[in-house]
């Protein structure tokens, strides 16, 4: 388990890019079921196993009859916002939101930014919970599938892809490398935690959402989250 928190999050969208570029997958249907299970997965991961820890370590510090106002509620929220401000700038790609067809003649930098920016973020809560790696592999797959179909159809430089992917991909890792390192990440851990957490609400919920074509009954994309609801559950 030591070096698979790395390696998941890392292998995960080298595989989505290279099924995207070699398989290019044509119904994009089973691409939103796959999203729909990943944000479920992730969603349930967040709320059975990081929120919990949080919150049982701010309560453990009160009376059991003290009205407890959290602050770590306010990082979450926090986490939120800072979401929605970096999507101003990925234009939703952290949760398959990419659509266009112009061509590229380079690397979209904002959206690099952002999403670099997101997914180390996203590596910080691994160093605690470690099952959160899993939680992240399974969400960045067809993330890095949908990028580089994307990148693809606006027919970008292959090896601009390619350095966008790997970067990408090493990201998550170097964010689990830097709780684990640095001390300031580990003496605000809990208001990092919550900040993270607030940001996987807003990505995980999003991705549920939106993979609903007119926000019509799906039973395919009901079974896809309550699958990943399920699997989550025995982690």
């Amino acid at each position: 388990m030591k070096y698979t928190v790395y390696l998941f999050p890392f292998l995960s969208v080298l595989i989505g890019y290279l099924i995207a570029l070699f398989v290019t997958p044509k119904n994009k249907k089973n691409i939103k079921l796959l999203l729909a299970f990943s944000g479920s997965f992730l969603l349930s991961l967040t709320v059975m196993h990081l929120l919990p820890g949080i919150y049982a370590s701010e309560i453990s510090h009160h009376d059991a009859h003290e009205h407890v106002h959290s602050t770590i509620g306010l990082y979450i929220m926090l986490g939120i916002v800072f979401q929605i401000i970096l999507e101003y700038f990925s234009k939703g790609a952290e949760h398959g939101h990419v659509h266009g067809h112009e061509k590229m003649n380079q690397i979209p930098w904002l959206l690099f930014i952002s999403l670099c920016v997101h997914a180390v973020l996203e590596g910080i809560p691994i160093n605690n919970d470690n099952h959160l790696a899993f939680g992240i592999a399974i969400h960045h797959l067809p993330i890095a599938m949908i990028l580089t179909l994307f990148f693809k159809n606006a027919a970008l430089d292959k090896k601009a892809i390619l350095f966008f992917m790997i970067v990408f991909a090493l990201m998550t890792p170097v964010g689990t490398l830097l709780a684990k390192e640095l001390t300031f990440i580990q003496t605000y851990q809990a208001q990092a935690l919550g900040f993270v957490v607030g940001i996987l609400f807003h990505i995980s919920s999003t991705i549920i959402f939106e993979t609903s074509e007119g926000h019509k009954f799906n039973l395919a994309k009901l079974l896809a989250i309550a699958f990943g609801i399920v699997i989550a559950s025995f982690m």
